[in-house]
């Protein structure tokens, strides 16, 4: 019993001593200057496996260390360097002899690309072939036909057209425009007006348009220019000025919705209107608006929708001092008529 009272305390200090030896050897550690310590030799074989330097590091002084040597097979799996080394300092130390050729640095910006990477044009060295170099469709010359109306008056006895070609790209265009109309009774009169004319886009939706013309009513050229594009509510708007050679002004104003019953049945209101700077009663023109035009076209269309036959109504009207120069002239100031044709683009 006597030896069982005195072995207790004795194994208890011992076990106490055993647990603080280490901490002691960390906290000593964190005061060594390691400014005399020659490290040039052969460390290859030296093994770091169980060294711990979980310890304050923070005051150690590297200056002098030497660490020109070869230490190459040094391990230090084992090492545990989890301790404050913020204060550390390297800046005498020599590693002029490690050999940083074995490193792999493939993962880092810049340098040679991986034997796999794309070709700059993604053509991977393959020849395009007999089509050539591909290009994007927006700097592709194009061309286009759209024929907007094609259609007879049947009140009128005339036959009414409008059509637009183009060739081009979407950001320059050349524009072939006429619209009129074509009598079909007495002399069978043919009223146009052509237009030849360079378009542009302006902003996303507003394009600008510029050229000639030549008016076949008045037999007389001008110059052109107008804006055409899209308005708040899908309203399709036009709007162009025509300078003839005498100074007259002409004006023409359009605007046209698309009001989609369902995938094939589209209705089209239409109104334009017309207006002259100056009057000219030769042609029964007075300064102005002279003229009002509506026309109201049930469509149906098909062929991906390329091809839309339609019917409708359409009134025009004369205004302000035309309405007296027509009377003069024995004709009608009012007029509507029910109009079929078609319309198609391709």
């Amino acid at each position: 019993m006597k030896i069982y009272k005195v072995g207790l305390p004795f194994i208890g200090m011992s076990s106490l001593i055993l647990l603080m030896s280490p901490l002691a050897n960390a906290a000593e550690m964190s005061h060594m200057d390691h400014g005399s310590m020659d490290m040039s030799g052969d460390m290859s074989d030296m093994d770091h496996s169980g060294m711990d330097m979980s310890g304050d590091m923070s005051d150690m002084d590297h200056s002098g260390m030497d660490m020109s040597g070869d230490m190459s097979d040094m391990d230090h799996s084992g090492m545990d360097m989890s301790g404050d080394m913020s204060d550390m300092d390297h800046s005498g130390m020599d590693m002029s002899g490690m050999d940083h050729g074995s490193m792999d640095m493939s993962g880092m910006q810049g340098g040679e690309p991986p034997a796999d990477a794309r070709s700059p044009d993604y053509s991977n060295g393959v020849p395009y072939g007999e089509h050539g170099k591909p290009v994007m469709m927006g700097s592709l010359p194009l061309w286009g036909v759209s024929v907007d109306d094609l259609g007879y008056q049947f009140e009128e006895d005339q036959i009414n057209y409008e059509f637009d070609t183009w060739y081009g790209t979407d950001s320059n265009r050349v524009s072939l425009r006429s619209e009129g109309s074509i009598q079909t009774k007495d002399e069978k009169e043919i009223d146009s007006l052509t237009s030849l004319s360079y378009w542009k886009p302006l902003s996303i939706f507003w394009n600008g348009e510029a050229g000639i013309a030549y008016d076949t009513e008045n037999d007389k050229p001008a110059v052109m220019a107008g804006i055409v594009g899209t308005a708040p509510y899908f309203i399709e708007t036009d709007a162009r000025a025509y300078v003839y050679t005498d100074g007259q002004v002409r004006l023409d104003l359009g605007a046209e919705y698309e009001w989609r019953l369902d995938q094939h049945w589209v209705v089209i209101p239409e109104v334009e209107l017309t207006a002259f700077s100056k009057d000219d009663t030769d042609n029964n023109i007075s300064k102005g608006f002279n003229e009002l035009e509506t026309e109201v076209r049930l469509t149906y269309e098909t062929l991906s929708r390329q091809l839309a036959p339609y019917v409708g109504i359409s009134y025009e009207t004369a205004l302000s001092d035309a309405r007296d120069l027509r009377r003069q002239e024995d004709e009608a100031v009012d007029s509507s008529s029910v109009t079929a044709g078609v319309k198609f683009w391709f």
